[in-house]
């Protein structure tokens, strides 16, 4: 019987059903044909079944057979338009497990993350993935729009192709908005509550604005809901449909645009000619966007493993207690600095209209018919202007700038912060010797006498806390606000159960605002086995 088996049929046979099962999955590709691409070899069969490909496939058809080679050059758009579908794919996939774990609800919003960074199989890393790729896809975009307006590329043919590109941003930047209340912490809840808050200061329908958004006065259930649907259900639509017909104007209507050199520049002829020659899609760019893919996830592991990235979550969401610094979130920051230079109104809605409608009508107000650097100084110099106020109003919107906090809640928020680490929580649990900690009194070298080798973090942490003290009480160039007169500043440590002491930071001080004696005092409850994140 064995004898009678043809091995050679046989395998042959099971070649051929392999193959005809690769040529269904690649959409017409044979093994033969694969190996050729992965090796860059011609093809193996006519006609050209790498064409084909283009036609029958779903997920190729919006892109074109070849490009042009000197649209290829890295330097000339760093890949940034293929970064931001990579990571827009990468919250895709993320978010649709992240998904299953989730419930949009203020009861258990916050419980839900607690329970999939500690008990769902690498969820922690999910979660860390799909955070970090809305910041990278929040910074691909701009700076794939800030190369596009640089090289000149949204001229003539690719002026709705910029448009397209602008609702992207907008997308973008929404998706990112819209996740970022979904934790349900104190970080996300007030960062929401500021940003929403734009909303009111609208001419006439800013109620109506404000109650769409938080579907009541102040974010709850309704507005949760809101951001969810909008995150998961109504921007990712959007984002798909704006992104395939930007891909399709793209791959099917003008192309990737030239470097300017080469369509006005004074080069060669044959160099112009070896810059329009044709490099198809497969296997050239398509090997190097598989390296690009293996490059971006890599990037993504080595930032969350090897430098420690984490998705914030802090305390759960709590409507009554306003954080210190509290700000929205770094895209709008821009936004938030604005606000502080004027009227509501107008620099938190009408003004940001404008820059908008600026934005979308680039083509149409830039005349000039080149695309060079130097042949469009006004233009050139209009948006560096752009993006170097885009970074001073940013810093303006950060909680350092024009906002005056007293210095006794400055000093001890930034030693025992509501949110996050700090110097304080860093203490180890036996180095919080009971006792009470006078400022310019006790020695901070001698904290902890009973302890062999002292005890380094706490001595640590109430220097700091003497020195601010006694710079806010006897330097002369701070303002008033920042000013302690005549302080008494005292850290008391106290055993309150097995395993748990109370550590208490108080600064009084004269206030010159009341004439009176003031007090700023904070408690914070350290646990043995308690470690802070």
């Amino acid at each position: 019987m064995l004898k009678s088996l043809n091995f050679n049929d046989l395998r042959q046979k099971a070649v051929r059903a392999i193959d005809n099962r690769v040529r269904i999955i690649t959409a017409g590709l044979g093994l033969d044909e694969l190996r050729a691409v992965m090796r860059g070899d011609p093809p193996t069969e006519k006609p050209n079944p790498r064409y084909r490909v283009h036609t029958t496939s779903f997920l190729f058809h919006i892109r074109p057979r070849y490009y042009e080679k000197g649209s290829t050059i890295f330097t000339h758009t760093f890949r940034l338009g293929f970064f931001t579908s990579f990571f827009f794919f990468v919250e895709l996939i993320t978010g649709l497990i992240l998904m299953i774990y989730y419930t949009p609800s203020p009861e258990a919003a916050y419980q839900s993350i607690l329970e999939l960074e500690s008990n769902v199989f690498f969820g922690k890393l999910l979660r860390d993935m799909h955070r970090l790729g809305a910041e990278a896809m929040v910074i691909f975009t701009a700076l794939h729009m800030l190369r596009t307006y640089l090289t000149g590329s949204y001229k003539k043919e690719r002026s709705f192709t910029w448009f397209t590109g602008v609702i992207l941003l907008g997308i973008t930047l929404g998706l990112s908005f819209s996740g970022y209340l979904l934790p349900w912490d104190q970080l996300a809840y007030w960062a929401v509550t500021i940003g929403t808050s734009m909303a009111e200061a609208a001419p006439l329908l800013g109620q109506q604005l404000n109650l769409l958004l938080r579907g009541a006065p102040d974010i709850g259930a309704g507005g949760l809901l809101r951001f969810y649907l909008a995150h998961v259900v109504l921007l990712p639509l959007g984002a798909i449909l704006v992104i395939s017909i930007h891909y399709y104007k793209v791959s099917r209507e003008h192309g990737i645009s030239l470097p300017a050199r080469f369509e006005e520049g004074n080069v060669p002829p044959e160099v112009k000619k070896n810059a329009k020659s044709r490099v198809d899609f497969i296997p050239d760019l398509l090997t190097h966007e598989v390296f690009l893919t293996t490059l971006g996830l890599l990037a993504l592991l080595v930032a969350i493993i090897s430098f420690g990235y984490s998705a914030p979550l802090e305390h759960h969401a709590n409507p009554q207690q306003t954080p210190l610094d509290t700000k929205a979130p770094w895209y709008f920051w821009w936004l938030q600095g604005m606000l502080k230079l004027g009227d509501k109104t107008l620099m938190g809605i009408i003004l940001p209209t404008i820059i908008v409608l600026l934005l979308i009508a680039v083509p149409y107000l830039d005349r000039n018919p080149h695309r060079s650097l130097f042949k469009r100084p006004i233009a050139v110099s209009l948006g560096l202007l752009s993006v170097m106020t885009l970074v001073v109003l940013s810093y303006m919107g950060l909680p350092v700038y024009g906002i005056e906090t007293p210095a006794a809640t400055r000093i001890i928020q930034d030693i025992a912060p509501e949110e996050g680490q700090g110097p304080l929580y860093e203490i180890p649990f036996d180095q919080l010797q009971p006792g009470v900690y006078t400022v310019s009194e006790t020695p901070p070298d001698e904290l902890c006498p009973t302890i062999d080798f002292g005890c380094p973090k706490l001595t640590e942490v109430f220097l700091e806390f003497n020195n601010r003290v006694i710079e806010a009480a006897t330097n002369p160039n701070l303002s008033e606000e920042q000013r302690l007169p005549n302080p008494e500043a005292v850290m008391v440590i106290e055993d309150w159960q097995q395993d748990l002491r109370k550590v208490t930071l108080r600064i009084a001080w004269d206030d010159p605002r009341t004439n009176q004696r003031t007090s700023y005092e904070k408690l914070v409850f350290m646990h043995r086995d308690h470690i802070r994140e």
